[in-house]
């Protein structure tokens, strides 16, 4: 009987301790997602000029609607130059400076700054030209709890949320484009490797992968030619599942 009670009371111990040791291992994420989250909002602060206005770009064929966001490149070169452009939706979390990278590691656990922090940062596949001038440019980021980074991004699964988030919005030195998303699909990582899909000679492999399986229809049209962006992050539908949001760089003028 003895042994009996002594045993219900390691168990109790035992259990309380794995109780606290939990709750301090949340409280540390919490403590470094917020300490993430309040450097991004720094940086917006200190690159954006905040103009008010919007700017709507006329093109002999269409009127493209840019937010004018007011992105200080000089300024964000000064946190790092690294930095290749900025990505931006409407309505959503994600409002981030985009990093070039040198491999598929390091910006999975830094933030633009250099910080370690388990947000991140949003990076280029180091296949591509950081510019977005080849026919494909992949961008990586965490699909975060918080809807941090790129935790918004699943949300294409449903078609309603397609259908109030149709664009969003990419601003480098050079040029501001209006990205029309075109699809959005769930893929394995080790096919994604398999079929190369980060390579820029395989866009219209990628494309058409895409079109088979899209988690929702869109008004956008895709030609030949045009350029695309491909926003990567991670889903679970089964292990190693990812879920790439596709769309074409229309470059306001």
């Amino acid at each position: 009987m003895k042994i009996k009670k002594i045993f219900a009371l390691l168990t109790l111990l035992l259990g309380i301790g794995a109780m606290i040791y939990a709750s301090v291992q949340m409280a540390e994420a919490e403590q470094i997602y917020k300490e993430g989250s309040a450097v991004y909002e720094g940086l917006n602060n200190r690159v954006k000029e905040h103009t008010a206005a919007a700017e709507e770009q006329t093109t002999a064929k269409e009127k493209i609607y840019i937010p004018e966001l007011g992105i200080n490149f000089d300024t964000l070169k000064t946190v790092s130059e690294n930095a290749a452009a900025w990505l931006y939706c409407p309505d959503t979390e994600i409002d981030y400076p985009i990093m070039k990278a040198d491999d598929y590691n390091y910006y999975l656990t830094h933030l633009p700054d250099g910080t370690p922090n388990a947000n991140g940062s949003l990076f280029i596949d180091f296949n591509c030209a950081p510019d977005f001038t080849d026919p494909l440019t992949v961008i990586y980021g965490h699909n975060m709890k918080s809807k941090m980074m790129f935790g918004s991004l699943v949300e294409y699964k449903n078609q309603k949320y397609y259908d109030e988030h149709p664009f969003m919005y990419l601003y480098t030195e050079e040029a501001n484009y209006r990205i029309e998303l075109l699809y959005g699909c769930v893929i394995g990582a080790g096919q994604w490797r398999e079929r190369a899909f980060m390579y820029k000679e395989n866009a219209g492999a990628l494309i058409a992968y895409a079109a088979h399986s899209t988690t929702f229809e869109s008004d956008a049209l895709y030609s030949e030619g045009d350029r695309i962006a491909a926003m990567s992050t991670c889903s679970y539908e089964f292990e190693d599942a990812r879920y790439v949001v596709i769309g074409i760089l229309r470059e306001a003028y």
